[in-house]
């Protein structure tokens, strides 16, 4: 379980109910990541979690982000923090827009579309790995091997679709 202050506020406050004291992370502070147009700066690791959630903002520029696809192994949460979001689900689009905590299901299909965005995104630790994984291809000065992709998505339980 964790409770987290307003985005507006200077840290972000993380208590994981687990052995793991409490954490406080300065907003801005953490690892940085590119893969699918989007920058992922990792705010709470898997490692600092004992391996329950990851915590992390994306940045996304308009129209970019990831492919339709949906998820076997686990659920995304996200706060818009800027901008709006559009997701694909069950074959229709949902407009969420600052300050909307739209939640994605296993099994459903996502898409980020519209303005640029700010979102919070929390998950399990799997999926920041995933994320670290593709962020490795997309740095390729060649650019990412895309059958490469589709093959660490897989791994992850991640697939993509065509809308």
């Amino acid at each position: 379980m964790a409770a987290c202050r307003r985005p507006s506020q200077s840290a972000i406050f993380v208590r994981v109910i687990s052995e793991l004291s409490p954490i406080v992370i300065p907003c801005g502070v953490g690892d940085v990541m590119h893969a699918f147009g989007e920058q992922v700066i990792v705010h709470l690791s898997g490692a600092q979690t004992g391996g329950k959630i990851a915590l992390w903002t994306e940045i996304t520029p308009p129209d970019a982000g990831p492919p339709p696809h949906y998820h076997l192994n686990e659920d995304e949460f996200f706060f818009v923090q800027e901008g709006k979001m559009a997701f694909l689900q069950d074959g229709q689009w949902e407009q969420v827009e600052r300050g909307g905590w739209p939640s994605c299901h296993a099994r459903a299909f996502t898409l980020s579309r519209m303005s640029a965005m700010r979102r919070a995104k929390c998950s399990l630790q799997r999926f920041e790995i995933f994320f670290a994984r593709c962020a490795e291809e997309f740095a390729k000065s060649e650019g990412p091997d895309m059958e490469r992709i589709v093959a660490i998505s897989a791994e992850h339980g991640i697939h993509y679709v065509t809308p």
